[in-house]
């Protein structure tokens, strides 16, 4: 995956955890779980901005790209 996800790193940092953080979002445990795996496929920047206000951080903290190139997968 070109995108790492370094979520747990910033929960950890605000001493938050994963479900006080969907409540204060407003999206569901499942959801940040895929986010947080790094398997989700698209997140709104909506969800960005909250997530990085709730845990005051910046983008770069949460979201870093590994400098390769992934292909979009064709299976549909």
């Amino acid at each position: 995956m070109a995108i790492k996800v370094y979520l747990d790193e910033a929960l950890k940092k605000k001493g938050m955890k994963a479900k006080e953080l969907c409540v204060k979002v407003g999206i569901t445990e499942a959801n940040l779980s895929i986010l947080r795996s790094g398997k989700a496929k698209g997140v709104r920047f909506g969800t960005i901005n909250k997530i990085c206000y709730y845990l005051q951080c910046d983008v770069g903290d949460i979201l870093k790209f590994d400098g390769e190139l992934q292909e979009e997968d064709t299976d549909e």
